[in-house]
């Protein structure tokens, strides 16, 4: 099996020499005008008149002039609700056989349409994952192992036309067939619908598997790791799988999930990180030595970019009407932007909901640095989710304890302002202390929070709860597995609501 092994990595070194990655702004332009150029005679094409902005010298400066900015609910109210109407031709041409249901960090369900071609850009983004293997200098054993993948179910919601699932379930339900011998848990598994019982399922089935990678949300990893350990009796996960050698995580920043997780090993893995949302597949991270991640410029996805600050983003977290958007040609390295796309599921200058930044524009890599509703600045503070998280690491190293799980909310102390947290936490130092500590880190290290603590934002108050809470409140709440994650940042109405439910728990 080494020597086939060998042979798949030597296959993928000679893919990886043939195929050399494209320039990324020249990339962006052509596909651009391949989305504008497929979509003209849909509806949404001729109401923005597609066909006038195809024959513009400027294509990108005309595409921003003609086409507004959608978040999701202009986008739904506008022309995706067609879809759900079994209306075609609507934003992309044909009709739609896919909804992707996000359940995400969102209060309301979102219908996200997954088309055919989407479908072939997430294969041809996984296949470029894979591809891109030989940089992690894997031994060819590696080429042998399966490959674990704790998504969604993929046992989706027949409607009358179409089919509904998390993203993560609708891509494994269209693996290839080459990749089944190689995908764990399989469909039979991977179709049960209830969380508890298909890891269940998993951890009975794990000692017949030989798995080499784990992909999937931390959180979700992490409890069936644990479910597999306790299951088998074990000290550690390589005891019954020795060969596991990558964990590709996503969906949430992994740092927070290290220490924790790594307890669960015999030894570290390579960790890789991944960008797969519900409107498709974004980034992968290409390169060891860094942790930011590569765009796919020339995969149906057109990037924009709108700066990350007052001046262009309202108190909701939508681009203000009239602000300023860059392409890939003309955006900064080193600022905070809200990510906008376009796509060949028909989502056209479309806030996906993060805030990213461009750490190397030749290579197109950024890092994800938050949630444009999870930007707590209801005072001032102006605190990115990178900064909480930033801050808490801080907290972790000063207290010797894991915190992997918070919520945070700016709520009513009389007719003042106070940041209240939620974190959890596996042992009980002093909350006062805790809180006065976190107020410092976020003081010392962001310059609104510090000038805020001085006006508007009165105190820091911080609960310590078990993280099982959590996890039990988005069950009840949302539910578990797949590509559910647990808001960082809430109204104050929903944060007291959580509160509550807190409470009821502990």
């Amino acid at each position: 099996m080494t020597v086939i092994g060998e042979l798949i990595k030597k296959a993928i070194d000679i893919t990886g020499m043939i195929i050399s990655d494209p320039d990324p702004v020249q990339a962006q332009k052509e596909v651009l005008k391949e989305l504008l150029e497929t979509a003209k005679f849909t509806a949404f094409g001729k109401a923005y008149h597609f066909k006038d902005i195809l024959e513009s010298e400027d294509l990108i400066a005309e595409f921003q002039k003609s086409v507004p900015v959608h978040d999701y609910d202009k986008m739904n109210g506008d022309w995706w609700h067609y879809l759900l109407e079994g209306h075609q031709n609507v934003t992309w041409p044909g009709g739609q056989q896919f909804f992707a249901l996000s359940s995400g960090t969102t209060s309301h369900s979102k219908h996200i349409p997954v088309t055919d071609d989407m479908l072939a850009s997430i294969k041809k983004a996984g296949m470029n994952e894979i591809a891109n293997l030989k940089a992690f200098d894997l031994p060819g054993e590696f080429f042998t192992k399966q490959i674990l993948m704790l998504g969604s179910s993929t046992n989706l919601i027949e409607k009358d036309d179409h089919k509904e699932g998390e993203i993560s379930g609708i891509s494994a339900s269209n693996i290839p067939a080459w990749f089944g011998g190689f995908y764990k848990p399989g469909r039979e598994i991977a179709d049960i619908a209830n969380w508890d019982e298909r890891v269940k399922r998993i951890a009975e089935e794990a000692a017949d598997w030989d798995i080499g990678c784990i992909s999937g949300i931390p959180a979700w990893v992490e409890l069936m790791l644990k479910e597999i350990i306790s299951n088998h009796k074990l000290n550690n996960i390589h005891e019954i799988w020795p060969n596991l050698m990558v964990y590709t995580t996503g969906g949430v920043a992994f740092e927070p999930y290290r220490k924790s997780m790594e307890k669960l090993f015999a030894r570290p893995l390579i960790y890789i990180d991944t960008y797969l949302a519900s409107e498709g597949f974004i980034a992968i991270q290409k390169r060891p030595e860094t942790a930011s991640m590569a765009l796919f410029p020339n995969n149906g996805i057109f990037y924009e970019f709108v700066p990350f600050d007052d001046e262009h983003v309202d108190e909701d977290g939508l681009v203000k009407p009239g602000a300023r958007v860059f392409s890939l040609a003309d955006a900064e390295e080193n600022v905070s932007y809200v990510l906008l796309i376009s796509t060949v599921s028909g989502a056209w200058r479309y806030m996906i909901g993060d805030t990213v930044m461009i750490t190397d524009k030749e290579k197109a890599e950024i890092v994800i640095t938050g949630r444009t509703k999870h930007y707590l600045n209801v005072v001032g503070s102006q605190l990115s989710v990178n900064q909480m998280n930033d801050g808490l690491r801080v907290i972790e190293k000063e207290y010797d304890v894991v915190i992997k799980e918070f919520i945070v909310a700016a709520v009513h102390r009389n007719d003042e302002y106070i940041h209240k947290w939620y974190l959890s936490c596996d042992k009980t130092p002093d909350k006062i202390k805790v809180a006065e500590s976190l107020d410092k880190t976020l003081s010392e290290n962001n310059k609104n929070y510090n000038v805020a603590r001085g006006k508007a934002l009165k105190g820091v108050e911080v609960e310590l709860i078990p993280e099982e809470i959590f996890y039990k409140w988005s069950e009840e709440t949302k539910k578990m597995g797949g590509q559910v994650k647990i808001p960082r940042v809430m109204k104050e109405e929903e944060f007291l609501e959580f509160g509550k439910f807190v409470e009821s728990n502990l």
